[in-house]
Order: C-alpha cells, then sequence, then structure tokens
C-alpha cells in the first residue's frame, strides 16, 4: 500500500483548477440550499453529498465514455462532474418531480441523490453505451450497490477475452471500460462489501473502488466499524504482490487536491490496462452537515472534531492551496463562489417553479370544477369549506388534489348534475395519469417483453427420444450458448463438472471456460456478476445452486434487479435468467419452498415454477429471446425422471402466463406448480377410482399469473378450487387464492369453501418419510379432496376413516 503525495507541477491547467472550484462550490451550495427546503416542507428528506465534491471531482477526470458508475447516494459532484447531472435535475429529485425531463434519473420515484443515466430509448431498447458517461441506477441499501458493480467490471474482462464479443461495440470497445464504485466507510462493514471486493481480486476485472472515509456511521464511530480502524489497513493482504494477483491499495487524503488527482490517474491508468481492481481509501473526508436531514451531528461530535472538519474542510483546503500558489487572488475567489452559490440558488428556483407549476395548474382545475358541481348543491357550505382548505395549501401536492376531489364527490353522491359528471370524467383522467407516474414500467413495455412471446408448441414424433430430464436441458443451454455469443453461464459448479445435476455436463469443454464457468459460494455476488453484465447488453444465465440458497441474495434480487426497470421509469433494464431448483426430498436446507417469500420480494421480476426439464427448456427459450429478468426454479427431483425430446427443442416456446390443463375433471379443479404435479396426478387417479373426477391445472408461472383466465373457465365447469402449495400455510397459495378469487373473480362460480393443501409451517426433515410427512403427499391430496366432495354427497362419498 502507498500513500500519495503532492507533486509541485501542476497536472491541469489554471483554468481547469478554477472551474473544478466553482463547481465544487456550487454544489456545496446545492446541498446547503437542499437542506433548508427539506426543513420549509417542499421535500422530503435530504441525503447531501457535502464534504465529498474535490475527491469526486478528482475521480471524475478520468472516466470516460463507456465507463460505469455503482455508487451511492452522495456522488452529487461527481455526476455533475461527468456531466450527467445538473444543479437544476438535482432539485427536481429533491422535489419528486414525475417529469422524466426534469429528472432523467427516475421521474421522481427515487429519493434525492440516487442517480441514473438513461441507457434505453422511449420504447425500452438499448442506446449506445460506449460514446457516454454510464452510471447504474443507485439503491439506498448500503453496500448495495456492490454485486453490481462487480458484474459491470466483469463484463469488460468478457467484452476483452472473448473474441466472439468483439461486434458489439455499442456495449464496449475491447473491455476498456472500468466500473467505478464509491462507498461510505462505514458501510464497508457489509458482508456485500467483502464478498465483492474478495470476487474482484479473483477474477481481476477493472474496478476502481473508492471509500469516503469520514471517520463516522451516522453516529457510530469508525471503531465500531473496522479492524484497525482503517478499511486500507484491513484490507492490505488483498495488495498485489510480484507473483501473486491482488488490488492495488491506495490512501489519500480527501481534501488534497493534487494528490486526489495523481493517486486517480495512477489507478485508472493500472486499472484500464491490466484490468487490475484498485482500493482508493480517500481518507479525512468531512461531512458539514452530518448524515441527512433527519439529524444533526453536533449530537455525537465533539467540539474538537468538529472545529477539525472546519478546518479540513476540502473545499477551504482547495481554495488555501489555490491562494497559496497564486492561481487566483482573494477577490477572484471570492467571486467564483458568489457567481457559483447564485447559480445554485437559480436552479432551485427553476426547478421548483417547474415542479409546483405543474401543480398548481392542476390545483386551479380542480378547484374551478369542484366550485360549479357545488353551486346548486344543498352541501354548497361544505364544499366551499374543502375548496378552501386546498387553496390554503401551501405547498400542495396531488394527494391533496385527489383527496379534495374524491371528498366533494361524497358529498354530491346523490347529485346526477353535468357539473358533478365533469369533476368525475376529470379525476378519472388525472388518475390514470398519476397511475402512469407512480405505477407503470415494473416490467418491460419494449416489443421484447417477455410478454408478446407466443407458445409454439413441441412436436413429438414415433422417433422423439427417451432421456433423462437433464439431457433435455443439456441440449437447450448447448444450442443457446452456439448461436448467442452474448450468453453465458456460471454458478457454483457449474463449469467443469457441468452443474451438480448435471445440466451443463460437458458444455465447458465444448464452449470455453469465458461461456461456461464455476465461481466461489458467493450467492450474492453471483447475482451481482449477472446484473452488472446483463446491463452491459450480455445474456448472462446465473445458477443458484439450490433454492434454499437464494436466500443470501434476496436483498440484492429485491431491491436491485427486481426494481430496476420500475425505479428508472424505464430507462434501464437488465435482462438476468436466474436458474435454481428446489422442492423436494433433500432435508430442512435442500428442499425449501418460500414461495411466498419469494413472490412477494420479486415484483419486476417474472418467477417460473417448470413441472419438468422440457418445460424449463420452453421457459429458457422464451426468455433469451426476450428483455425481462426472471426466476426459473427447476424440479430437484425430476433430472433423473425420463422425458420425451422435442424434435423442435430448440426452436418452441412457452408463453408466460398461461396454465396448462394437465387432466380435465368435473368434481374439483386442482390448481398446482412445480414438482408438486407428480403427487396431485397420482391422488386424481386414485380418486377417479372412487368416482371423483379432477381437473388438474399446471399453473407454469407463477408471476404472471393466469394471464389467460384458464382457471376461471375451469371453476365454471367444477364450482370447486383447491390449490395445492409445497409452501408453507398462507405462501403461495395465498397469492394463487387472491388471484383467482379476487382478481379473476372466481368466488362467483365456487359452490364449496376454497381448499389450500400446504406443506407443514416447518421446514422439510430429511428422507423420504421427512419429506411424506412434511410437505403434501398422494395420501393428504387424497383425503382432503375426498372430504370436500364427501361434504357436498355423504351419500355418494361415504367417510373412510
Amino acid at each position: 500500500m502507498s500513500e500519495a503525495k503532492n507533486k509541485t507541477k501542476l497536472p491541469v491547467s489554471k483554468k481547469e483548477i478554477l472551474q473544478d472550484y466553482q463547481l465544487a462550490v456550487e454544489s456545496r451550495e446545492a446541498s446547503l440550499i437542499g437542506r433548508k427546503e427539506v426543513f420549509m416542507g417542499k421535500a422530503k428528506f435530504g441525503i447531501f453529498g457535502d464534504g465529498k465534491e474535490i475527491p469526486q471531482i478528482a475521480m471524475a477526470k478520468y472516466f470516460q465514455n463507456g465507463d460505469w458508475r455503482s455508487g451511492y447516494y452522495r456522488d452529487q459532484t461527481f455526476m455533475m462532474a461527468i456531466g450527467q447531472l445538473n444543479t437544476q435535475q438535482f432539485f427536481a429529485q429533491l422535489y419528486a418531480h414525475t417529469d422524466v425531463e426534469a429528472d432523467p434519473a427516475s421521474a421522481g420515484r427515487m429519493m434525492n441523490g440516487h442517480f441514473a443515466t438513461r441507457y434505453l430509448n422511449e420504447q425500452g431498447e438499448w442506446l449506445t453505451q460506449t460514446d457516454k458517461k454510464n452510471s447504474s441506477a443507485d439503491i439506498s441499501p448500503t453496500a448495495g450497490q456492490m454485486p453490481r458493480l462487480l458484474g459491470l467490471a466483469y463484463a469488460s474482462k468478457l467484452y476483452r477475452e472473448s473474441k466472439e464479443l468483439n461486434e458489439l461495440e455499442d456495449f464496449s470497445i475491447n473491455g476498456n471500460e472500468v466500473a467505478f464504485g464509491t462507498i461510505g466507510n462505514a458501510s464497508t462493514s457489509e458482508g456485500h462489501f467483502w464478498e465483492a471486493m474478495n470476487a474482484a481480486g479473483v477474477l481481476q476485472v477493472p474496478m476502481i473502488m473508492s471509500v469516503w472515509d469520514d471517520g463516522y456511521g451516522i453516529s457510530v464511530p469508525q471503531k465500531y466499524h473496522t479492524i484497525k480502524e482503517s478499511i486500507s489497513d484491513a484490507l492490505s493482504g488483498f495488495q498485489k504482490s510480484k507473483d501473486k494477483p491482488g488490488f492495488e491499495v491506495l490512501k489519500v487524503k480527501g481534501w488534497d487536491y493534487i494528490a486526489l488527482l495523481d493517486t486517480y490517474k495512477r489507478a485508472i491508468e493500472i486499472s484500464r490496462k491490466t484490468h487490475t481492481p484498485c482500493l482508493i481509501h480517500v481518507i479525512e473526508v468531512t461531512q458539514p452537515q452530518g448524515h441527512s436531514t433527519s439529524g444533526s451531528h453536533e449530537r455525537y461530535k465533539s467540539k474538537d472534531r468538529l472545529k477539525w472538519e472546519q478546518e479540513h474542510d476540502c473545499i477551504l483546503k482547495m481554495r488555501e492551496w489555490i491562494e497559496n500558489e497564486k492561481l487566483a487572488s482573494r477577490e477572484e475567489l471570492d467571486q467564483i463562489e458568489k457567481e457559483s452559490k447564485l447559480a445554485a440558488k437559480q436552479a432551485k428556483d427553476a426547478a421548483w417553479k417547474a415542479y409546483s407549476t405543474e401543480i398548481k395548474k392542476e390545483v386551479e382545475e380542480v378547484l374551478g370544477l369542484i366550485e360549479k358541481a357545488g353551486i346548486s348543491s344543498p352541501k354548497k357550505s361544505d364544499i366551499s369549506a374543502i375548496s378552501e382548505d386546498l387553496r390554503k395549501e401551501l405547498n400542495p401536492e396531488k394527494l391533496h388534489i385527489v383527496r379534495s376531489a374524491k371528498k366533494v364527490l361524497r358529498l354530491l353522491k346523490r347529485d346526477s348534475s353535468l357539473e358533478k359528471q365533469n369533476l368525475v370524467s376529470w379525476l378519472n383522467e388525472k388518475s390514470a395519469v398519476y397511475q402512469k407516474q407512480y405505477s407503470s414500467k415494473l416490467y418491460s413495455e419494449s416489443s421484447d417483453s417477455a410478454l408478446k412471446v407466443n407458445t409454439i408448441q413441441p412436436v413429438y414424433s414415433d422417433d422423439s427420444e427417451l432421456v433423462d430430464g437433464r439431457e433435455v436441458l443439456n441440449v437447450c443451454f448447448d444450442h443457446l450458448l452456439s448461436n448467442d455469443p452474448r450468453i453465458f453461464a456460471f454458478g457454483e459448479d457449474v463449469g467443469k463438472i457441468g452443474d451438480v445435476n448435471q445440466g451443463f455436463a460437458g458444455l465447458q469443454e465444448k464452449h470455453g471456460e469465458l461461456k461456461v464457468t464455476d465461481t466461489g459460494i458467493r450467492e450474492t455476488t453471483i447475482i451481482g456478476q449477472g446484473i452488472g453484465a446483463a446491463i452491459r447488453g450480455l445474456r448472462p444465465i446465473a445458477e443458484i445452486q439450490y433454492l434454499d440458497y437464494l436466500l443470501y441474495a434476496l436483498q440484492t434480487l429485491s431491491d436491485d434487479l427486481a426494481t430496476l426497470q420500475y425505479r428508472t421509469y424505464g430507462g434501464q433494464k437488465a435482462p438476468l435468467i436466474i436458474r435454481t431448483r428446489g422442492h423436494r426430498l433433500e432435508g430442512v436446507w435442500h428442499s425449501g419452498s418460500p414461495m411466498g417469500m419469494i413472490l412477494h420480494s420479486l415484483r419486476g421480476m417474472y418467477v417460473l415454477t417448470p413441472r419438468n426439464m422440457t418445460q424449463a427448456a420452453g421457459f429458457y427459450n422464451t426468455l433469451m429471446s426476450s428483455d425481462d429478468p426472471a426466476l426459473v426454479i427447476e424440479s430437484l427431483n425430476g433430472y433423473r425422471l425420463k422425458e420425451r425430446v422435442p424434435e423442435n427443442l430448440t426452436e418452441f416456446k412457452l408463453a408466460l402466463g398461461e396454465p396448462e390443463i394437465l387432466r380435465e375433471g368435473t368434481d374439483a379443479t386442482v390448481v398446482t406448480y412445480g414438482s408438486t404435479y407428480r403427487v396431485v396426478m397420482e391422488a386424481a387417479n386414485q380418486l377417479a377410482e372412487e368416482g371423483v373426477e379432477l381437473e388438474v391445472i399446471d399453473a407454469q408461472t407463477l408471476i404472471p399469473f393466469d394471464r389467460t383466465k384458464t382457471i376461471v373457465g375451469s371453476l365454471e365447469k367444477t364450482s370447486r378450487l383447491v390449490v395445492v402449495d409445497e409452501d408453507v400455510e398462507g405462501g403461495a397459495s395465498a397469492f394463487i387464492m387472491q388471484q383467482i378469487l379476487e382478481r379473476d373473480n372466481g368466488y362467483f362460480h365456487l359452490d364449496s369453501k376454497p381448499l389450500t393443501i400446504t406443506a407443514k409451517n416447518h421446514r422439510a426433515a430429511y428422507g423420504s418419510d421427512g419429506d411424506y410427512f412434511s410437505k403434501p403427499n398422494i395420501e393428504d391430496v387424497f383425503d382432503k379432496i375426498y372430504a370436500l366432495v364427501s361434504e357436498v354427497n355423504p351419500e355418494k362419498y361415504p367417510n373412510i376413516y
């Protein structure tokens, strides 16, 4: 590890130095004004990048077109320095302006300080990435940016080392792109940070990791966060040596402008050329306003510390240096500061005017309609009071508009006037607009949406081969890898042995280690590796070995991948496919079916539950021709079951959200998915011997669920609903019931209480008996459905037990 030192020779021109100073002052003023705007009630919350202006400006100088940022919510100066954020946009985000032109990062969806560039056009199609500076979309969870950062850097490795990818110049120029990460010192305590740093060192990828170290994590001092109270000391073992690869570890003071320029220049040259990852520990950073608008740092910092922070403020220190070097006079610097502060204020005023004018216009519109609707109403005085309350709102929001209109319409519920109808029409129109502003673009809306892929039925002949299910998948993956250079697969044991269930057997040998590769045991960064690569135009298949292990990566999946299209208002996507397996037989940690958790955590992704490997292959073909992220859960006990290979295995596809009726019947509709279908089918055969005919439906996909209303159509015939689920009580079954009974009005067709047959409320015990007594079994399904029909016709179906 080395510590950078000043050089007497200026690395940049005087003009550039003064421009840097001007930007630093304007960014600082934006932070100061932003805090005041929150306290005035014009914004809900503020978190700012004050104290980090100079190191971020230094970093930005070596950030080139094609490079990527995966940072955190204090990087406003960096974003301004690379030309991807102006001060008016900064304030538009603070006010949550829903115009994507005003807030390009998120159209008002992300709180302030969360940055992103748009690499998709309005149709959701890829834009060129190599002609611009790029930022992946931030998330709030601390260190949550780390897994994605690894993937952004890993993509450069693939682009450099795979000749097949040379033509994709919209995404990479020979893998020269560097991924820049930023994080606060306290957040380096998170496991995501350590896992990603280790993986980056193992993979040797071009990643520059900057740690802004201000000595605290909110109120908690460094001694509680980091061993040796220094992340660079703690990671000194990561330092590369002559005979072993590793990181380049550098330390630099956050107020030393020249040293910062020298440090970042050295680091970038190393990383861009050799793909060596670098850690830059930026020490002696200050945080003038404390953590956020939710508290004051005077509560936990000593007077001596606060005095030190004032004296070592990076902008103050830069000014002192400029004066000492005689690059500008005191009067010139005063004028720069005056102009910068004025520019920040003008940007704030312009952002507020743009935001508030639109809302005030809608307030005036609704007030006019309310006034007309209330003229002849006996509730006129009450309506006038509502109007007056709305007029008095100091900073009206859309919720005040909707709330006022609905209060008035309640008073007019017996009114049938044209004026009332005009108010209703206006409210409906605005509600549709607000729905789009706040609840659209959760999934891809492009022409490549997975929902636009139609089924191509599998074709069989008398010569169709009967093989193990794993062999069906193997042929499918072989074809995908052969026909698209962007596709690669990775995960624990995926490479050399072809995964633990042999879906990729022999494919590393055939396609090479870049296309089919092993990883360490690190589920969180396996997902992050896939997210970053998918952002950069590749088509990764990331494997999580068992469904139970998805919990390691759930935060990254839920907070980052599943929300990506939504939180950027369709400006970014990452079509990552996660492959895993679960459901049956192997005990507490190898037979999990936490489907309720998955369904509730991963809205924004598709969740597919094929009952066999042929169905899984059909889904993989669908997903690889579309642009949505998805989780595919294969049946753990199905790999060695025999399946016929479709003649068109490499072409056939399955539409998402289309259940399949596996068995027709009249007495009850049984809905299931995944491995459980085999249990249900055998129970249905046994029930048929007793005269009970079940209609068995495989949901196939849980998100999306039954877009064709197949299940309701079945209920019209059977009038009884049974959901068989391997999750705990109220797990996936609760979701399925809500979709069928509430969303699709299936309750209307029921003659009996709906029934769920689920696993016990504990993990499955080990072994065949453990599985039998923990999960739904054939006898459970038989007995409970028999009891259901017996209740209706006890004479025909007398009690058995």
